[in-house]
């Protein structure tokens, strides 16, 4: 067995278990949760939400820590110190595969700061008033900051999971550019549509 593919596969598969984790949550908040939590009384959102999201949290965040620790850990293994770094043909930006794992990179990393450093900061505030029964003059304008991010993590996550998947040779004829203003156009109208136009409606059609 090479000691490379080994390597590569234990980073490989660590990067989408806690992805999966990561950014099937990221959707259950934004397409599932909201609709849900909105619609409780608020004696029983007083019981529900402080069981339910600190549990999820929990999985969310560390999925997000684990998903950019072992995503940046490939990047440097296979470009940097099996590559030639930056530059030429084995080079992070010197190849429409190698682009596309950066553009992937970027927003990944992005979403990442937003949930340590913006969403879960704020739900930290957001759980214990709840609990409490507490509505500090600061809660509107906190639970709006960690709604905002998330959203933002769920638009940034399609033309994420497209830079990845293209950066790791499964669309081998779709070059870096033009293709992707297309697809982050396309990821964010999907986004769009999941989150405003068909979320809300789920339940009312079911089954």
């Amino acid at each position: 067995m090479d000691t490379n593919d080994l390597v590569q596969a234990v980073f490989r598969w660590m990067h989408l278990v806690a992805g999966i984790a990561w950014i099937g949550l990221l959707y259950f908040f934004n397409v599932i949760n909201g609709h849900v939590t909105a619609a409780l009384q608020p004696a029983t959102r007083r019981e529900v939400i402080p069981q339910l999201l600190p549990r999820a949290l929990w999985w969310f965040r560390w999925g997000a820590m684990l998903t950019f620790l072992s995503g940046w850990l490939l990047i440097l293994w296979k470009y940097f110190l099996l590559g030639s770094g930056f530059v030429g043909d084995a080079g992070l930006f010197g190849s429409s595969s190698g682009q596309w794992i950066s553009l992937g990179a970027l927003l990944g990393s992005i979403m990442w700061f937003n949930v340590w450093f913006i969403i879960w900061p704020a739900q930290q505030k957001l759980i214990t008033w709840v609990k409490d029964g507490q509505s500090p003059p600061e809660q509107p304008a906190t639970a709006k900051r960690a709604l905002y991010s998330s959203r933002t993590n769920t638009f940034l996550s399609v033309p994420m999971l497209f830079g990845m998947l293209a950066g790791a040779g499964h669309y081998p004829t779709i070059t870096f550019q033009p293709w992707f203003i297309v697809v982050i156009a396309l990821g964010f109208a999907l986004a769009y549509y999941m989150i405003f136009r068909f979320s809300a409606g789920v339940a009312n059609t079911w089954p």
